[in-house]
């Protein structure tokens, strides 16, 4: 199998044009094998959500929270799926012409490059002034958790750190769809000055053909790897056990039993105004009756949105 393509220079000096699309059917293929692994080990896997008396009794003890917790602003859901549906359009806009199937692709490629990339912009900004920028990032500080996490996985009852607002595998996800994402954006950006747009006039020659094969290489590279990473996500999102974070992304919300049977309640104080709190104000046009906890550091006020 090739990882790459070269072609001559009119100088006759090899250069790099592209991946070589092999690595598109490796991808494929990767992907369907770890669904398969991973849907087999499902079936031996213990679960790692409290057990139901644990969780009881901290419900009890917690009958201040909300029926309702705000997982996902209205601003973070609408990222998610514009995000989504651009996604989608670049990974079809690029790959089908590639098994065979032909259509007018380029423009519909290039404007769901545009979308993604103002997604992404948004999402920067709206997670460093009105999010928790740091909860979705991983570092030494979550070794504790990974062992906890693997030693349940391994059917032990052991009394580690449970996840805060998002488990270790969401946020390492996030760590490689951060890596792919930025790459193909800022590699796409550069190869759109060859084609024609209503932007800036077409220039093929901004680059010297040497750097205009690295930056198709590394657009390659990123695109066949979130081929891999969307199918994994998409896997994760209809699964049976992991529709409850589906669905808070639909609704925003999820409910308290959920929230104390899967998450740790000192990592995610849902009782104490943060900056999300404050992107949620958007969500009382919800109408859903989810009860906002918001600025209750001594837990004095609990109200319902209306």
């Amino acid at each position: 199998m090739d990882v790459l393509t070269w072609g001559r220079s009119p100088w006759d000096q090899p250069i790099l044009t592209h991946v070589s699309w092999d690595l598109l059917w490796a991808s494929l293929f990767a992907g369907v094998v770890f669904l398969v692994a991973h849907a087999s080990y499902m079936v031996l896997s213990a679960h790692r959500k409290r057990h139901a008396a644990e969780t009881d009794a901290m419900e009890a003890a917690r009958a201040h929270l909300p029926e309702r917790i705000v997982r996902h602003s209205m601003a973070a859901r609408l990222f998610h799926w514009a995000m989504a549906a651009s996604m989608f359009t670049l990974l079809l806009t690029a790959f089908l012409p590639i098994v065979g199937i032909q259509f007018a692709w380029v423009t519909w490629h290039w404007a769901a490059g545009l979308v993604l990339t103002a997604s992404i912009l948004f999402h920067i900004i709206h997670a460093t002034f009105w999010l928790d920028f740091w909860s979705i990032w991983v570092g030494p500080r979550d070794i504790p958790e990974l062992k906890a996490e693997v030693l349940r996985e391994l059917g032990h009852d052991v009394p580690g750190p449970r996840p805060g607002k998002y488990p270790l595998g969401n946020r390492l996800y996030h760590l490689a769809i951060v890596v792919a994402g930025l790459s193909v954006v800022a590699t796409g950006l550069f190869m759109m000055v060859r084609v024609r747009t209503p932007f800036f006039t077409r220039n093929p020659y901004l680059l010297s053909d040497g750097t205009w094969g690295v930056t198709y290489v590394l657009h390659g590279m990123a695109g066949v790897a979130l081929v891999g990473l969307v199918i994994a996500h998409v896997y994760f999102a209809v699964r049976p056990e992991k529709w409850w974070i589906t669905k808070s992304m639909i609704l925003g919300w999820i409910t308290r039993r959920q929230y104390l049977e899967h998450h740790d309640p000192e990592r995610w104080d849902v009782t104490r105004s943060d900056r999300s709190d404050r992107s949620d104000r958007s969500d009382r046009s919800d109408r859903s009756g989810v009860r906002d906890v918001r600025d209750v550091r001594d837990v004095r006020t609990v109200q319902l949105s209306d």
